[in-house]
This record gives C-alpha cells, structure tokens and sequence, in this order.
C-alpha cells in the first residue's frame, strides 16, 4: 500500500475528491457507528453518475460488499469493492434531510454549536456539489457505507446495524472519478443522540487494475469492456 493522503471526518461533515484510475480508497469506521453516504461522479462529463438500479439489477443483489462493482449511468465501472470487512452497505435508503433531523435530535445550527450542528445529509451533498457547479437536480440515490438495512415481511425497511469499530471498505477505481461523500446520520436512525462517530479516509496511490474478485461475473466484464472503450484513445 502507497499511502498519499489521509484524514480523519467527524460526524456531520461531508468532503470529495477526485480518485485516479487504479488507485484506491478506504473508508474505515474508527470509532464504531459511522455512516458514509456516497455518490460518484465522471469529472470530465459531470453528467455521468452513479446508477444504483444498474449496479443492483446487473449483479442481482440487494446491498453492496467485496467483489461488487458500482457503475454509471453510461454503463461504466466506477470502482469495485476490492476489500469489505463490514460485509453489508445499503444502497436504496438515501439520505437524511433538515426537518427528519430537526424531529429527531433537534435543531442545531453552526451559529449555536459551530461544528456541532445537528447537519444533515441533504444539505451536506448540496454544499460539496456546488463546488463543482453541481445542484439539485445532480443528487442520485447514494450508497450509506457501514449501513445493514434490511425488510421485513410487510417490506418495512430498518437499519439493524450501524457500522462496528474497526470495519473497513476499500474501493479500488477502474475511471477517474469523483468521490463526494458525508457522514451525516443514516435516514432511518433511531440514535436518541446525534452521532459523533467519525470516518477515517486513507488513500493508496499505487495504481493496480480491478481485482479478480469483481470481475467474476461476465456482467462486470462486460462493464470493464465499456471502460477500455471509453479510454481507447489513449491507449489504454
């Protein structure tokens, strides 16, 4: 591993970057609770993003772990899922907004408590959007990483766990791509407390292609394919 870059984000705060291909991520639950949602972006045409439905329908799965991949609406592979020690991420739950917050833990703002606010989700993606010209009509359904939900026979969805200390995910890109992620409470929380867990952010700069384990299934082969369509120009 080539660490080139790492931070620590508390609760409530959002951040992004752009990833190069064939280097890696790792998002790890510090503390224990963490809940990282996020969404993916092409930096050179911001149009493309992250398509939950094609990334679920085409592995036939329900929730994100090792050896998955997450894929654009243009049928490309953003990252795979190159390690998971948490084993279950939530893909159709999206985010937390200003008055599920306020109605659960109360209004905070940054005037009263500073980096202490009660933020939520919504607003966060919104904020780390705009930095990039991005708004409303650019937020799509997010992945909350560390976040087992499940449904029951009725099909009421619950969160049964939030995160565990220690867990990680390490996701290992196949474009570039624009990371934008927040660490605000999961939508469906029944935390009495804001959370205060922070995540930890390592990036490895060493590139290496995708690793076998998410290229198993000939659906993701076929993604790959896409992608070496999309960079055929420059050789790769």
């Amino acid at each position: 591993m080539e660490t080139v870059y790492e931070t620590r984000l508390p609760a409530g705060s959002h951040w992004s970057l752009v990833m190069r291909r064939g280097t890696a991520l790792t998002l790890t639950d510090a503390e224990g609770g963490a809940n990282a949602a996020v969404l993916f972006y092409n930096p050179e045409n911001l149009l493309e993003r992250y398509n939950a439905p094609d990334t679920l329908k085409c592995q036939h799965t329900f929730r994100l772990t090792e050896g998955h991949c997450l894929y654009s609406d243009m049928g490309r592979i953003f990252c795979g899922i190159e390690k998971d020690t948490f084993g279950w991420h939530d893909t159709v739950c999206g985010v937390s907004n200003a008055s599920l917050i306020e109605k659960q833990f109360g209004a905070l703002n940054y005037q009263q408590a500073r980096n202490a606010r009660h933020q939520n989700g919504y607003d966060s993606f919104l904020t780390e959007l705009a930095k990039y010209g991005l708004g409303k009509r650019d937020i799509a359904a997010n992945i909350n990483f560390f976040a087992k939900v499940a449904a029951s026979d009725e099909g009421e969805l619950r969160l049964i766990e939030q995160g565990k200390p220690g867990a990680s995910v390490t996701l290992r890109f196949a474009m570039d791509t624009l990371v934008v992620l927040h660490t605000c409470p999961h939508p469906l929380s029944e935390a009495s407390r804001y959370p205060t867990a922070p995540l930890a952010i390592t990036l490895d700069g060493k590139r290496q292609p995708l690793p076998e384990i998410c290229l198993a299934r000939a659906e993701n082969q076929r993604g790959l394919r896409n992608n070496h369509l999309y960079y055929l120009s420059e050789g790769v």
